[in-house]
């Protein structure tokens, strides 16, 4: 096999890998092009959250996690490539090309979070007694720090002040018509690949200090005896709130998530909170208004005693790669 045969489709592969990445109420909401010497990040606008995330800010940080696992992809296979963000002014869509490829080792770490990027997954359980360990916390802030991230541990005061910022978000969405609207269009996708099935979502609000989202219906996953006293409460912030730190915040979010399930720390994002303008300033507070919170991040030790949920649905391959262009090259 050539050099170019190889790297089209060690480009195709990452692009499928990069199908596990987290995304809100799992829309997936990118489309990615396979070219002869690059790879192209699409948001498709059919999967935006209309209601919910009008700015894309939610969508952006969804492709930016994708675009994190097509890179560590790439980098587990032996390819080095450069990322343009936001490469063309004219196109809204097109979100990141990466290009530039060149051979390299493959990188070992960058297998294991190929493996992790298998396992991950949402558990949107009440968490276990056990605390997650500092050292473990440290890794993950500088996991999403590499990537330009940053990460803000909250204090118990931080963490009550939350709690009542996500419960007021919860209650403004609840109220909105189109926002309940979405959630349940969402939640209720069985057999399409995509949205959140009652499978991943609890059977009962959990009785815990910070809210989890009231997704409308119950789920199916049990609850469970868990609290959230021994979970870590995080925000992922960033000095800009612009279509770039958006990404960038994805790709963070995504590193710091792959670490956490290395060391077998669960998350949890929390988005409620950063949709309600109101609620989101609220956030920026915490953060001295200094810089803008892009997410709320659960981190905490599920319980070993309960199964935890299945993975989400995902859209086949076909649906989220397009390689015409190769195709039609070796054609």
């Amino acid at each position: 096999m050539s050099q170019e045969s190889q790297l089209t489709t060690a480009l195709a592969e990452a692009a499928a890998t990069a199908g596990h990445a987290p995304s809100v109420h799992n829309t997936q909401p990118w489309r990615w092009r396979v070219l002869p010497d690059a790879l192209e990040l699409r948001s498709v606008a059919d999967r935006q959250l209309a209601a919910t995330d009008p700015e894309g800010r939610l969508l952006a940080i969804s492709c930016g996690a994708a675009l994190h696992h097509a890179r560590v992809a790439l980098a587990a296979q032996g390819w080095r490539a450069v990322v343009e963000r936001l490469p063309d002014p004219g196109d809204r869509e097109l979100l990141a090309r990466l290009t530039d490829l060149s051979r390299t080792d493959a990188d070992p770490d960058a297998m294991r979070m190929v493996q992790c990027m298998q396992v991950r997954h949402t558990d949107r359980r009440p968490v276990s007694d056990e605390p997650v360990p500092t050292a473990a916390v440290e890794q993950i802030s500088r996991a999403v720090t590499t990537e330009g991230g940053r990460l803000q541990i909250l204090d118990r005061d931080q963490v009550l002040e939350l709690a009542a910022t996500a419960g007021h978000a919860d209650t403004v969405e609840s109220e909105d018509p189109e926002l309940r609207a979405e959630l349940a269009y969402w939640t209720g996708r069985a057999g399409t690949g995509t949205g959140l099935p009652a499978e991943v979502l609890p059977e009962q609000l959990p009785q815990t200090t910070v809210p989890a989202r009231d997704f409308g219906r119950p789920g199916s996953l049990p609850v469970g005896p868990g609290h959230d006293r021994a979970a870590v409460y995080a925000l992922l912030h960033g000095d800009e709130d612009e279509p770039d730190s958006w990404l960038r915040a994805g790709e963070a979010l995504s590193a710091g998530w792959l670490t956490a399930t290395r060391l077998g720390v669960s998350v949890v994002p929390l988005s409620a909170v950063v949709e309600v303008p109101g609620t989101r300033q609220t956030l920026r507070q915490l953060l001295a208004g200094l810089s803008y919170p892009y997410l709320v991040l659960r981190l905490g030790i599920a319980d070993p005693a309960h199964a935890g949920p299945p993975h989400t649905p995902r859209l086949t391959t076909e649906q989220v790669v397009d390689t015409s262009t190769v195709r039609g090259e070796q054609g």
